[in-house]
């Protein structure tokens, strides 16, 4: 009877040492989750290299935020070959039309009030980003309303630039040549 019981506080003593180590390691799995947490709240990159993805993200948002909207862009677009599912896809392509949106405004026109040609191509880009975030996630209101002032804020006959023939195509061909 005595070595039955002392063999069962033997286990019941490694099952409570286990169950003490998996308690702490999980608290200390909360308290990095909590501070990663604590920077996105605060608007701040995260520092942590456990979470590649998140880290990414948020140096995206804060390269926008600093109206750095090339390399929020670049950024981004990174995520999209990483991106876990197309819900988190739809919300990338929603945030690089966002930073190719402003972009476009910060370069708005001319001197002589015509649009300058940076910004025609980041308002198509926009367009393209918002309507790819819209086939991804089709209920997404937000992409929606931003679709709909980016098309009030474009021309309506907008058209590329003219530019001049140089006698000479991609490919390299002469133009006009049978």
């Amino acid at each position: 009877m005595g070595n039955r019981l002392r063999n069962t506080n033997i286990m019941l003593s490694l099952l409570l040492v286990i169950g003490l180590s998996g308690t702490a390691y999980e608290g200390y799995t909360l308290c990095k989750i909590d501070r990663v947490n604590q920077s996105l709240r605060a608007g701040k990159a995260i520092e942590d290299d456990a979470y590649p993805y998140q880290k990414k993200f948020s140096s995206a948002y804060d390269q926008g935020r600093q109206a750095d909207y090339k390399h929020a862009v670049q950024t981004y677009s990174q995520l999209l070959e990483i991106a876990p599912d197309s819900a988190e896809k739809a919300r990338i392509q929603f945030n690089i039309a966002n930073n190719l949106f402003l972009s476009g405004l910060a370069r708005r026109v001319n001197n002589d009030g015509t649009l300058k040609d940076e910004a025609r191509y980041a308002f198509i880009q926009a367009r393209m980003a918002y309507e790819q975030a819209l086939r991804l996630a089709p209920a997404s209101l937000p992409a929606k309303f931003n679709l709909s002032l980016l098309h009030a804020v474009m021309p309506a006959n907008m058209k590329g630039a003219l530019k001049e023939q140089t006698g000479m195509e991609l490919s390299n061909l002469p133009i006009g040549l049978p």
